[in-house]
């Protein structure tokens, strides 16, 4: 595996200037652990990110796609932070791919490396108590699905059970991952979890599918005085509408059926919603809660991964994963959320 090692200043900075921009020297490394990125200062007075993507994650033509996307839902003036086209004054220095040039390979020490350059955008995060705020963030996410309702992704992944849930279990029991005192009580909680999720999407049925954020928790979404957007579609994925609706509520069931309920108000300016969907809300969650654990699995071997995550691995956070899997059973035993 390409090791991030590669990735010194000098490094980054040569690659900025290769396509096509004039670093002045100074940057700042940003918190990423899927891929690396870096705030770089411009001799011109602008800024820039550029974004090194974990090599082996996605395909040259996965990253294109999200791209592609983010310069539709630029151009439907949609607030997203889209890749910005690369010129490289000589052309050898780097391979650029898409049309438009999103996305340049390049060789730093002798690794290779893709990477893009977008514009920076800064903000702060959404104020979700305040119903004002959720009903701007359900009209963003209504047009950003509106936008994505216009062509399928053809090479990213899609949400469900098979991607998110069983290959994720099967990565974790292969990769010897859970302690064999806890080994049981999990794979027997994490069975019966993803039995009745298939259960839940087979009961919904064949709701619409479309392109998504795929990752739209508050962390993701930032404010600013004119209102919501986002700088990052790295997990851009095909999957159901609710998936980019559930992760802004929080609190009890009436708490967060309120919530939607002013979500969906303005949501609804720009998309349907269809309310089977609903059934889905702890569904999804449960898938989440593997796939996170699986993808800590698969990334162990980043240094960066231990450090920020040692309890990972541990007997305590197993159990804690076995409990909040039979919370989860639970959940799904109960009735959908409702709106009032």
């Amino acid at each position: 595996m390409t090791s991030y090692a590669a990735l010194r200043p000098e490094s980054v900075l040569d690659a900025v200037a290769a396509a096509g921009f004039d670093p002045d020297g100074r940057l700042l490394q940003l918190n990423s652990y899927e891929n690396r990125v870096f705030q770089v200062f411009l001799e011109d007075g602008a800024v820039v990110v550029a974004k090194f993507y974990r090599p082996g994650r996605w395909s040259d033509a996965q990253i294109l796609e999200e791209h592609a996307f983010s310069l539709a839902l630029e151009a439907a003036d949609v607030p997203v932070v889209a890749p910005l086209a690369l010129q490289p004054r000589n052309q050898g220095e780097i391979e650029l791919l898409g049309v438009p040039a999103t996305l340049a390979r390049i060789r730093l020490d002798g690794e290779p490396f893709r990477y893009s350059v977008s514009p920076r955008r800064a903000g702060r995060a959404p104020d979700l108590e305040d119903p004002m705020v959720l009903q701007w963030l359900g009209r963003f996410l209504g047009r950003l699905h509106a936008v994505g309702t216009e062509a399928p992704f053809e090479h990213r992944r899609t949400l469900d059970v098979a991607t998110f849930g069983e290959a994720a279990r099967m990565r974790l029991l292969e990769g010897d991952f859970i302690p064999p005192d806890q080994l049981p009580a999990w794979r027997s909680s994490c069975d019966a979890a993803l039995a009745a999720v298939r259960e839940a999407f087979d009961g919904v049925g064949a709701v619409r599918r479309l392109r998504l954020h795929g990752d739209c928790h508050p962390g993701n979404i930032l404010w600013r005085d004119e209102g919501p957007h986002v700088v990052d579609l790295d997990d851009a994925c095909t999957g159901p509408a609710v998936q980019d609706l559930w992760m802004l509520l929080s609190g009890d069931p009436a708490t967060m059926a309120a919530q939607l309920g002013q979500i969906l108000q303005g949501y609804r300016v720009f998309m349907p919603f269809d309310a089977r969907e609903l059934a889905l809300v702890e569904p999804l969650r449960t898938l989440r809660m593997i796939h996170h654990s699986a993808w800590l699995a698969e990334r162990w071997s980043d240094p960066a991964f231990p450090a920020a995550f040692p309890f990972f691995g541990t007997a305590a956070y197993w159990s804690e994963q076995t409990t909040q899997l039979r919370e989860q059973l639970a959940s799904m035993g109960e009735a959908p959320l409702e709106l009032y």
